[in-house]
């Protein structure tokens, strides 16, 4: 089987940009609306909102390589390192090293790409780890670096990526081509396309002996935030995982040749999507902060609480609705207690209620 990177004209990638023009001019309008909304949320919720899409992309995007980090560690890594408070919960070194990495690309997302830079993540995600031989470099190894599953006998290949010896060249003409495709660069790409040609280009390269997943998809995350001039804040990874099996389906389908253009059309596809969920963030902290104005001086301090804990699950909220039992655990109210103060917050519209007895359960109202 011949694999893209085995062409003679590899990496001369080639695509139809009349299937991207919509998808690009959608990316730069809902931009926009993403822009306009951020203007309606004050510091606080500014900053919650970057610690909490910067927290949940670093989750996914380890999750999609199926490593399952606590989020309340990862979140209080990154609240650190911008100063905010924390609940000082203690995170392993993955989930020190991925809080690193994510904060790292939100700080010098403008920056131009290069060899240090891709050595500092890769350190970060290495971080405590003792079965990898190379870290902080590109691989040295002389087996093939191959994508498998199945059996350790009969395995199935999905993917073979060049041999070790040739990534000091490999990357240079990477970095190479990545800086130069940039706004400022000699042969500029717009923004969709350049972010979906670095992961493939990127993955297909493999230069690591592990990490290429979460450092392709900061790479393309990178190469958004410079198109738009800001950190993107977006959820990619999050949508990446929700459809996971695609992913890797479309990546699979693309390593072979160098059209790409079924690629570009799903990986743009993604990122819209994410700016839909990250909108629909910043819609929820404007919803939040009219909900606490609402009710203000009309809460007692149990359901102040457990409303700002409720809040703080995002979008999806408590899994199955809160419970009087997490009331109680929250506040730790009596039962009497917490059955009046969840019938208070249905009368004033802070909650709604669905279910009986046991089964009862209770929504943000908003």
């Amino acid at each position: 089987m011949t694999w893209n990177w085995e062409h003679s004209d590899w990496p001369a990638f080639t695509w139809d940009d009349g299937a991207l023009n919509e998808l690009e001019a959608r990316f730069l309008r809902q931009a926009g609306m993403l822009s306009g909304a951020l203007r309606h949320v004050d510091a606080d919720d500014t900053a919650a909102l970057t610690v909490e899409v910067i927290s949940a992309e670093a989750m996914k995007t380890s999750e999609i390589e199926g490593e399952i980090l606590n989020r309340n560690s990862v979140q209080s890594s990154i609240r650190r390192h911008f100063g905010l408070t924390t609940d000082n919960a203690r995170a392993t070194p993955a989930e020190r090293g991925i809080a690193d990495m994510m904060v790292d690309l939100y700080r010098t997302y403008g920056a131009s790409l290069s060899h240090e830079t891709l050595f500092k993540w890769h350190g970060m995600l290495a971080m405590g780890r003792r079965d990898l031989t190379d870290v902080g470099c590109y691989r040295t190894h002389e087996d093939a670096m191959q994508v498998v599953s199945g059996a350790a006998h009969n395995p199935t290949i999905h993917f073979e990526a060049p041999p070790s010896h040739q990534m000091t060249a490999e990357m240079a003409r990477y970095i190479a081509w990545f800086n130069d495709s940039g706004a400022g660069g000699g042969e500029p790409l717009p923004g969709l396309t350049r972010a979906g040609l670095a992961h493939l280009y990127f993955i297909s390269i493999h230069p690591f002996e592990d990490g290429n997943g979460r450092i392709g998809r900061a790479i393309s995350d990178m190469a958004l935030s410079q198109c738009l001039g800001h950190p993107s804040l977006l959820a990619l990874s999050h949508v990446i995982q929700a459809g996971r099996k695609t992913y890797y389906d479309a990546l699979a389908h693309h390593n072979k040749g160098l059209e790409v253009t079924g690629w570009l059309v799903y990986f743009a596809e993604t990122v819209l999507q994410a700016q839909d969920y990250s909108l629909a963030l910043v819609e929820f902290l404007i919803a939040k902060t009219k909900f606490f104005d609402r009710l203000s001086g009309n809460l007692n301090p149990r359901q102040e609480k457990t409303l700002v804990r409720m809040f703080r699950e995002g979008l999806e909220g408590f899994k199955g609705g809160l419970s009087a039992e997490n009331y109680i655990s929250i506040t730790d109210a009596a039962r009497a207690t917490a059955s009046r103060d969840l019938a208070d917050l249905v009368a004033k519209g802070a909650l709604t209620r669905t279910g009986e007895r046991r089964y009862t359960r209770y929504q943000l109202g908003i």
